[in-house]
């Protein structure tokens, strides 16, 4: 008897064990490696990413269902792994503007690990081809790219009808989209948590931060390693960011004071560039290495220009053919028949944009010791940095750290930067346009390398 007593204990240990390793699988089980990306020439991939749908919502009904559990709205996700080490390495949550546009623009043109490549190479029928890029944010951090809010990119709604969704609710749903796939993903619980974004992003992320918070203090998700949040050319007040392009155009010589209107002819996502037609460079037929006649007369004026300062527009129309082919949809995973057509911004979407300022949000969580990065690529007129600036200095108790300095990238000047007291951190990237990874990737790297290691710009 008494040597049979550890055996038994042995077994219900290990029983114990047992239950806890397959509880602890159920819990990933959302996420689904992909293993390799169509068009991409390195395979397997180099990097460790996971695909994957978070249900979040319910049904506008009194009756409980399966439905209403697993939530009604599916969000869709893409989880990039760090390369460097995943177990200690923050944990980013990324969300795209718009907004309703999908996290596909941030992984492939932006922060991720892979670049479409904007060449015309490209013949009808064919897959776009991927690069990776050696700027990706995901070299130092763990991230998350979510489709948010319900039908942007790959998430989609239960209900055979879309119906309107608005700021607050967005916010809502992505934030128990972020509790559950913690819950769901335990070993990332003590990893540094950060909430990210960029352009929209401005208005959903203080929203959500400012619940986050709230949370903890309640000591409601006590596994939250909240840190701080960082976010790229925010849209945060309308009219102040409208009235900031005035100043902005006559700061440049682009247009007098009294000439505002004229403005229309500008590229307001990066000003030194072209205002370019998609038609113009919209040539996916067009192959690089042969009708040379065709091409000599194609590209000539407008159409040469565009297309040299705007391949931006042509990746988007790749970034269409490649996510609806039906290999790469395999491949990452998708549920066949859940969405009609992937397109990068899904303006079909009813939207209600109700909160027209988030400045009173970021004062609420200003003053409450968290880290955060405002940064604006100071060639951008759709939210100009003298709009961002103007509601930082609004914000109140704000005392200056380290003054107004520039900031290089190999010797070479990348930005200026001011930091404040409170924890804020805020840059603009020299040459940066509305997106500013994507137009000064490895200063942009820089940029957040130095500040997600806690070191000054």
């Amino acid at each position: 008897m008494t040597t049979s007593t550890p055996i038994r204990v042995s077994v219900i240990f290990l029983s114990f064990h047992l239950l806890c390793m397959s509880q602890d699988s159920e819990a990933v089980s959302s996420g689904k490696l992909v293993t390799y990306l169509p068009g991409l020439a390195v395979q397997p991939l180099p990097f460790h990413l996971e695909t994957g749908y978070i249900g979040v919502g319910s049904r506008s009904s009194k009756s409980s269902t399966q439905d209403d559990v697993d939530g009604f709205n599916q969000l869709f996700y893409y989880f990039v792994k760090s390369e460097r080490n995943p177990k200690e390495d923050p944990l980013v949550l990324w969300l795209t503007g718009g907004p309703r546009c999908s996290e596909f623009s941030a992984l492939a043109i932006e922060i991720g690990p892979i670049y479409i490549d904007k060449v015309v190479q490209y013949n009808n029928g064919s897959i776009p081809t991927l690069s990776l890029n050696p700027n990706s944010w995901t070299k130092i951090a763990n991230i998350i790219f979510l489709d948010e809010p319900v039908g942007t990119g790959f998430s989609h709604s239960k209900s055979s009808h879309e119906s309107t969704i608005g700021d607050l609710e967005s916010a809502e749903n992505t934030y128990e989209f972020l509790i559950k796939w913690l819950t769901q993903n335990p070993e990332f619980r003590s990893n540094p948590l950060y909430i990210s974004g960029d352009s929209y992003s401005g208005i959903i992320v203080p929203i959500i931060v400012q619940d986050l918070i709230r949370d903890i203090d309640n000591a409601k998700y006590p596994f939250l390693n909240f840190k701080g949040y960082t976010l790229g050319n925010p849209v945060t007040d309308a009219r102040m960011e409208e009235n900031a392009k005035v100043q902005f155009a006559y700061n440049l010589g682009f247009i007098s004071y009294e000439l505002y209107q004229l403005i229309s002819g500008i590229n307001q996502n990066q000003v030194m560039e072209p205002l370019c037609n998609n038609s113009l460079i919209t040539i996916p037929q067009l192959n690089w290495m042969t009708n040379y006649r065709r091409r000599r007369v194609f590209w000539t004026g407008i159409y040469l220009h565009c297309y040299v300062f705007e391949k931006k527009n042509y990746g988007s129309v790749l970034f269409e053919y490649w996510a609806n082919n039906d290999v790469v949809q395999k491949a990452l995973h998708v549920r066949k028949g859940t969405i009609k057509k992937w397109v990068r911004c899904n303006s079909d979407l009813q939207y209600k944009m109700e909160v027209t300022s988030s400045i009173e949000y970021y004062q609420n969580i200003s003053s409450r010791g968290y880290r955060y990065l405002i940064y604006s690529g100071d060639h951008d007129m759709m939210v100009p940095h003298i709009s961002t600036k103007a509601w930082i200095r609004s914000l109140t108790n704000l005392t200056i750290a380290e003054d107004w300095r520039l900031w290089n990238v190999k010797e070479q000047v990348a930005g200026y930067t001011v930091t404040f007291s409170n924890g804020l951190t805020y840059a603009t990237v020299k040459g940066g346009g509305h997106t500013a990874p994507e137009y000064k990737p490895e200063e942009c790297y820089g940029m957040f390398e130095r500040w997600i290691s806690n070191t000054l710009l």
